[in-house]
């Protein structure tokens, strides 16, 4: 049985750059790196108790999506704040606030608030706060 989702894995254009707006932005600390051919391609990054593994684009890594390209993913986060102390980190941060709050409810059909946001590539970031 399915207890949860361990990690998401997204592709980029530039790893350094993604690394750095997510740590600045939400916090992210960098766990692990793997090398191929001598470069960093994937780095483990922990946002709180969720992991994102992110790959630059191109890194040569065979056991991924079958297109891996920058800007596909849509991915959720759970806030343990309040949602409108979550969209005045954003901002304070320079991240514009694309929706929310708005009303949503969570995986275990919790009532909640959101906000929405895109990373670098143009993922689309939400915090979802119960």
């Amino acid at each position: 049985m399915i207890s949860g989702i361990d990690h998401v894995a997204i592709t980029v254009a530039d790893l350094d750059a993604t690394c750095a707006f997510y740590a600045h932005v939400l916090g992210a600390q960098v766990e692990e790196a793997y090398e191929i051919g001598g470069r960093i391609a994937v780095k483990r990054v922990a946002l709180g108790q969720a992991i994102l593994n992110i790959h630059q684009q191109g890194n040569g890594v065979e056991l991924v999506a079958r297109q891996p390209v920058p800007g596909s993913v849509d991915i959720c986060f759970r806030w343990l704040g309040d949602i409108v102390a979550a969209k005045a980190q954003l901002e304070s941060r320079g991240v514009t606030v694309i929706e929310g709050p708005a009303a949503r409810t969570s995986a275990d059909a919790i009532p909640g608030q959101s906000v929405y946001f895109r990373d670098l590539d143009g993922n689309l970031v939400e915090l979802l706060a119960t």
